[in-house]
């Protein structure tokens, strides 16, 4: 091994380590937080807790206010997932399939919707709700949360789609497969890596996002992105309640991307993630 490389090893290395502690740290430090009381968080600063409590977390469980707004956000991010996902394959299949007139104009107006901050979809999804009865719903966000996931899902499973050749669709038309039953025996297990990267990304859009989430609902079906914002009471902030909350929010996105991992790592060698 010549002394280049035998240089260049540990400096990747140290690199590596120092992006690690770097990610890692603030995740620690919230840990470290959510098994500490209020006090002990505002008095002293302590790497390990002086006093370790489970109190923080008995409370997100017990407390109707905290644990609903986990069931609340489960259920809206599910429901917006699975129609995201829904909508998108057709879509994606004519675009990686079909040339129309305006394909292109279309695609980019749809990325352009992604791109836009939910802040100006705001006041009309406030005044269409009110109107129509949607306001503090879970299918209320989960379909606001359509217009931001619906163009990201076309996008990535379009690259999936495309990369698939289109003999396998003429070979079963040959063999006399209707589309519907071509599409769910055949073509999709060959995308199921970008239906995988694809729903993990509405997943996590949706798990969140706070503006429309919090301006959407207000009792019935608020989410824990909103639950966590409203921690403030006449005695202060109750840091170490959110830290717990903060570490129990973790924890589904990483689920998510256990399962998804290997589709994940597809999707950025594709070129679409």
């Amino acid at each position: 091994m010549s002394a280049t490389k035998r240089s260049a090893f540990p400096l990747r290395t140290l690199f590596l380590l120092a992006y690690l502690l770097f990610a890692l740290l603030p995740i620690y430090w919230m840990a470290n937080m959510s098994f500490k009381t209020n006090e002990e968080i505002l008095s002293s600063f302590s790497v390990f807790p002086q006093h370790f409590t489970w109190n923080n977390y008995k409370t997100i469980f017990t407390d109707a206010s905290w644990y609903s707004g986990y069931i609340n956000s489960l259920i809206y991010v599910a429901i917006n997932t699975v129609i995201s996902v829904s909508v998108a394959l057709p879509a994606a299949y004519a675009f990686s399939r079909y040339s129309f007139l305006g394909d292109k104009h279309v695609f980019f107006w749809l990325l352009t919707n992604r791109m836009t901050p939910p802040a100006v979809f705001l006041l009309p999804f406030f005044q269409l709700y009110t109107t129509v009865g949607l306001m503090d719903t879970h299918i209320a966000v989960a379909l606001a949360h359509l217009l931001f996931n619906v163009p990201l899902a076309v996008w990535i499973l379009e690259g999936f789609m495309s990369g698939i050749p289109r003999e396998i669709d003429e070979t079963a038309y040959i063999d006399g497969y209707t589309f519907p039953r071509f599409f769910a025996t055949i073509f999709l297990p060959l995308i199921k890596a970008g239906v995988g990267v694809a729903a993990f990304f509405c997943f996590m859009f949706s798990w969140v996002e706070l503006l429309l989430a919090r301006t959407l609902t207000s009792v019935n079906a608020k989410p824990i992105v909103a639950t966590m914002t409203r921690t403030v009471s006449a005695s202060g902030m109750d840091w170490a309640t959110l830290a717990a909350a903060g570490m129990l929010t973790i924890v589904p996105g990483a689920i998510v991307i256990w399962f998804v991992r290997h589709y994940i790592a597809k999707g950025f060698a594709m070129g679409r993630v």
